[in-house]
């Protein structure tokens, strides 16, 4: 069973900043993206950012462009979210995955891999 495994997450007023961190685990077939995702109790899981592993070609959600910032690390096979200039309504529980689609990379659906999240929560 593949682990991935975030860290990262915390509480921080509005106009702050964190960056998330997951580790990924060396796969025997590189997965086409990796992507964050984030979710709130009673709504589905949303796509915020994605990252192709091969050319690291990236996508991002419409309410996080701009401030959002998805990377790789592939000495040590970590991935990365530079959060900036957090909004209230980006408190979440936040999810790293590894799979997706070239075609939607944002789905979620199309993940096979899940680490098992990592709080964020920011205040007004």
């Amino acid at each position: 069973q593949v682990q991935l495994v975030e860290s990262g997450g915390g509480s921080v007023q509005a106009g702050g900043s964190l960056r998330l961190s997951c580790v990924v685990p060396r796969y025997t077939d590189r997965p086409y993206c990796m992507g964050w995702f984030r979710q709130i109790p009673g709504a589905e899981r949303e796509g915020v950012a994605a990252i192709g592993t091969a050319l690291g070609t990236t996508s991002y959600a419409d309410s996080v462009k701009g401030r959002f910032t998805i990377s790789q690390d592939n000495a040590k096979n970590t991935l990365y979210l530079q959060m900036n200039s957090l909004k209230p309504e980006d408190t979440a529980m936040y999810y790293c995955a590894a799979g997706g689609s070239s075609v939607t990379p944002l789905a979620a659906g199309k993940y096979n891999y899940w680490g098992q999240g990592t709080q964020v929560t920011v205040s007004s």
